[in-house]
């Protein structure tokens, strides 16, 4: 089947033509003016010999620019890169040397370091700078060419199974892997998220989430553009002026990973409630939020609809969530948009599937619509990662006797302490219950006896909180003895971030071990 995610856009625009698609500090693209820059980012890499199935790959932050680059790709038949701008220059080099990329589109900031990084590579010797000081960054062509060039009005026909993105893992665990992202599979996540989101053309988001991950891209700003909305693009994040801009434009939909709420929550203590009321759907990914923050960060914005959501790269974006209204609180991952993706539990040792009915844990195995056909060039992530046609997320789960899905832990970051099973998740959402604790990390650490030990690494929400008050706190707490019980507690300023602003655990098993 012939299908091209950039056709839908078009069709947006030609209902919607002067409605504000996007916006980006103090300007703005209507419809209108998106698709004709996204023809005209065509009609540029037509010009300088980009092929259909050529890669593109983009190294810039959020800015105005970003959404006609990835259209423009489209409408040309090739496949976008988006690279992570947060990795050490290892993992970089490794994505553009993997992914190959015909031309490098680069912030004008950031053009000395690709040009260093990538010295050999094909990439380095093609880049398009963006910016305004473009023209002086030593790049091969500046926006300008672009936007000086006469539109194409083509778009190049694409399968199901064509490439419409690589996505680069974090590689936080080893080498980065490219991540296939088809037209098809795109496609089916975004009009999953609209369907189950009830999104129309009164929707508007606040995206404060980079690009080049797909909370930032495939959760909401693709939603929300192709059910006609328009989208608020931040360059970074900072939880006062996502404040400001949520009261200046009024946003229907929101999406933040835990940290952030709880960046917002503490900046906000104090003052008055900011009263978004405008939020309709505040999704909550990453990581779970426990209840004591969930509360601050309610009482701070006065945003009531808070929803747990799970997707990973892998699954295109938004694969399960809590359905709006359903429950009181965020208290569990909700249920699988199954219009997309079928799932199962299956046992991590025994490989058995888990019996229908039962509150086992179990890896959180997917087939379908919105899950990757695999890997790039990486036929050994594929055997590892695929059995019998299902993915194996590496998510441990377990299905609440109400039929909801409950994360528990990541495989890798389960911790074995004399030989029982202890959740990190869980020890972290007991101990965030403290008011003596703004963030909180649980990983394991050697132990002479035990092998592993359950370590807490805490940021106190106030001065003078000592190691005593936390393990205090631990020992009347009835969830947090035995094994679960924090055996080495850490107090450090900050914890370490990805550049999606998740904590980074293998940072602290570094840091501690």
């Amino acid at each position: 089947m012939h299908v091209n995610l950039s056709n839908v856009l078009v069709r947006v625009a030609g209902r919607r033509p002067d409605a504000v698609a996007v916006r980006f500090g103090g300007d703005e693209l209507t419809f209108d003016q998106l698709v004709t820059i996204s023809r005209q980012f065509s009609a540029f890499l037509d010009s300088v010999g980009i092929e259909p199935g050529d890669r593109v790959g983009i190294y810039a932050s959020n800015r105005l620019e970003s959404l006609p680059l990835l259209v423009g790709t489209w409408m040309a038949g090739a496949i976008a890169v988006p690279y992570n701008l947060s990795v050490p220059r290892g993992p970089l080099r490794h994505a553009v040397e993997d992914s190959d990329p015909a031309l490098i589109v680069v912030a004008d900031t950031e053009v000395e370091l690709i040009q260093d990084v990538c010295d050999g590579l094909r990439g380095a010797d093609r880049i398009l700078a963006v910016g305004p000081s473009a023209a002086t960054a030593g790049a091969n062509w500046t926006w300008h060419d672009v936007t000086t060039m006469p539109e194409r009005e083509e778009v190049v026909p694409r399968l199901d199974d064509d490439e419409a993105l690589l996505m680069y893992t974090s590689g936080s665990t080893g080498t980065p892997k490219g991540v296939r992202q088809t037209h098809r599979t795109s496609g089916a996540a975004i009009e999953a998220t609209i369907d189950t989101f009830g999104l129309t053309a009164d929707d508007s988001a606040l995206v404060c989430t980079p690009l080049f991950h797909v909370g930032g891209l495939q959760l909401i700003s693709l939603p929300v553009l192709l059910a006609g909305g328009s989208v608020t693009l931040m360059a970074k994040w900072d939880p006062i002026s996502w404040v400001d801009l949520a009261r200046r434009w009024t946003p229907t939909y929101v999406a933040l990973v835990p940290t952030m709420a709880i960046d917002v929550a503490n900046r906000m203590s104090g003052t008055d409630p900011a009263l978004l009321s405008s939020v309709r759907i505040c999704a909550v990914g990453g990581s779970g939020l426990p209840e004591g923050p969930l509360r601050r960060f309610r009482d701070a914005t006065g945003i009531g609809s808070v929803i747990n959501i799970y997707g990973q790269t892998e699954q295109n974006g938004l694969a399960a969530c809590e359905r709006l209204g359903e429950n009181p609180l965020p208290v569990c991952l909700g249920r699988p948009l199954e219009q997309v993706v079928q799932w199962r539990l299956v046992d991590p040792t025994t490989q058995e599937r888990v019996p229908d009915g039962s509150e086992e844990i179990g890896e959180y195995q997917v087939r379908g619509d919105a899950v990757t056909p695999g890997y790039w060039r990486r036929p050994d992530a594929n055997a590892e990662r695929f059995v019998d046609g299902w993915f194996r997320t590496g998510d441990l789960m377990r299905v609440r006797p109400d039929g909801q899905l409950e994360y528990v832990e990541r495989i890798d970051d389960m911790i074995i302490s004399g030989g029982e099973n202890v959740y990190p998740q869980m020890v972290e959402n007991y101990l965030a219950s403290s008011p003596d604790v703004a963030e909180v990390a649980v990983i394991g650490t050697p132990h002479e006896r035990w092998v592993e030990q359950v370590t807490a690494i805490i940021v106190a929400s106030h001065d003078g909180v000592t190691v005593a008050d936390i393990a205090s706190f631990c020992q009347q707490h009835p969830d947090l003895r035995g094994l679960s019980r924090p055996r080495r507690i850490e107090m450090v300023p900050s914890l370490p971030r990805t550049g999606n602003n998740k904590i980074n655990k293998p940072e602290l098993k570094r840091m501690f071990r």
